[in-house]
């Protein structure tokens, strides 16, 4: 969608922007030709994904500056990967999605990561290396900062990653990657190093999350059968023994007429 006095889809001026609405998978083609003959070609392309979520309240009577809002378990991680791919620009995606990769792999040449709902007790830090030596080469950087190059045709060939704080042992990192030529690879853990088999090949593909442990509670024990004790039986009581003679009664009445 393209502003009204703009021809549809095509951007003639830098700083210039066109939103694209999907509705299912699908892959961006972008085109670059020259404004007049023998013009530069060299542009820089920029993709933001467009939200219209809304920010965390501050709770009450804590300043601004000092509140991180904490991911809840129930809440889904809202880490951001930003990679500057050879072709395409700046590309920024969510966790567990591919940039570049299987489909289309291009060579990476810079990362940068940023978690705005990160918990507070969680921190990360990462690293890029190249096949030659450069500033910054393998050197780790806190989130929010770029890690790589732009426009110097130099591909990242190792990516390192690790959790840090008292949280991060609750949290373990998953990534995979693609190396030039070399199959996929997917690593997990607080802390990940990756190359390719020489360690000199381009990384054409990332795909990144950490995700909480999910604790289990532990199966309760069996019920076990309530013991019976065995009960003494009851004493026997017998009955009083009656005297083997018999006395009979005769009335009186009875007397008088054997007397007659």
């Amino acid at each position: 969608m393209s502003g009204p006095d703009a021809a549809n889809g095509t951007l003639f001026a830098p700083e210039s922007a066109l939103v694209v609405s999907v509705a299912r998978p699908s892959r961006l083609i972008v085109e670059v030709t020259a404004g007049r003959a023998g013009g530069s070609t060299a542009a820089n392309i920029k993709i933001e994904p467009l939200t219209q979520g809304q920010p965390a309240a501050q709770p009450a009577g804590q300043p601004f500056e000092t509140y991180e809002p904490e991911a809840g378990p129930d809440e889904p991680s809202d880490l951001k990967v930003l990679a500057h791919v050879a072709g395409l620009g700046d590309v920024t995606v969510g966790p567990n999605t591919w940039i570049a990769g299987p489909a289309a792999p291009a060579r990476i040449e810079g990362i940068s990561l940023d978690w705005p709902n990160k918990p507070y007790d969680l921190n990360l830090q990462y690293a890029v290396k190249f096949a030659r030596p450069q500033r910054g080469d393998n050197q780790f950087v806190p989130l929010g900062t770029f890690a790589g190059t732009r426009g110097r045709a130099l591909a990242i060939t190792g990516f390192s990653l690790e959790a840090t704080g008292p949280a991060a042992d609750r949290y373990a990192i998953a990534a995979e990657t693609i190396f030039l030529g070399a199959p996929a690879l997917r690593v997990t853990g607080n802390r990940i190093v990756v190359s390719g088999p020489s360690g000199r090949e381009p990384l054409v593909g990332l795909k990144l999350s950490v995700e909480e442990h999910r604790v289990q509670a532990a199966p309760l024990a069996p019920r076990q059968p309530m013991r019976t004790e065995p009960v003494a039986p009851m004493p026997r009581q017998e009955a009083p023994r009656l005297d083997g003679r018999v006395r009979v009664f005769r009335s009186r009445q009875s007397a008088v007429k054997t007397a007659g």
